[in-house]
């Protein structure tokens, strides 16, 4: 379990905020369960969900630099969580997938060409009594309050990922392809298969980086 119990580059789990607010959120509690889900929660609506923050240079997704801004893309918060979970001694790894969000923005799909397949979907597993559990603290509460989405639970027993529909019961997203876990982000692995992705849609590489840096059009 030594790696994922390490601090690394982005799971900075030595920094000292990341040591004092892991410390304050679980504050009291006495067991990694109870700590993980703490921690999840802080993770899931302390942090606001958003797609357009910095995320091009490796130093962006830093636990500490995320947490700091108080906003982040899904694998940046999974990588928040990481980064308190191993403070405080609960092992953790990031795991990405493929997925398809039936209910992205005109705006976001007109970004991506109109495709609705995000790639290198982030999220975490933590291991907690003796096993492994799924914990995806991606989407705030009140973004899921504001589009009618289901909001992923964690109890620290079951696996908890995305929603298929939403409340309404339209589809929602679809886990397309897992690409499996990692000890620290696979930052060289995901610009490569962005790079590829992109290609596919037909778009130049330095076009759509300016598009996800500059998403208003200013």
């Amino acid at each position: 379990m030594d790696e994922y119990l390490a601090s690394t580059e982005t799971i900075d789990r030595d920094a000292g905020l990341i040591q004092d607010t892991a410390l304050a959120v679980t504050d009291g509690m006495r067991t990694d369960t109870e700590k993980a889900i703490a921690l999840f929660y802080f993770v899931r609506d302390r942090i606001r969900f958003s797609p357009y923050v910095p995320a091009h240079l490796f130093e962006h997704n830093r636990a500490s630099t995320v947490l700091e801004r108080a906003e982040g893309l899904c694998y940046q918060k999974s990588i928040v969580l990481a980064a308190m979970a191993r403070f405080l001694g609960i092992p953790a790894r990031l795991r990405f997938a493929d997925i398809r969000n039936h209910q992205l923005s005109e705006r976001f799909r007109e970004m991506m060409c109109g495709s609705n397949i995000l790639i290198y979907h982030g999220y975490n597993e933590l291991h907690l009594d003796g096993r492994w559990v799924s914990a995806t603290p991606a989407y705030d509460l009140k973004m899921c309050v504001e589009h009618g989405f289901v909001p992923v639970e964690f109890d620290g027993v079951t696996n908890a990922k995305f929603h298929p529909r939403t409340r309404a019961g339209e589809p929602h997203i679809e886990y397309i392809r897992e690409h499996g876990h990692y000890p620290d982000l696979p930052w060289e692995e995901i610009l490569a298969a962005r790079d590829e992705f992109v290609a596919g849609l037909g778009m130049d590489v330095r076009d759509f980086m300016a598009r996800w840096e500059q998403p208003d059009g200013s």
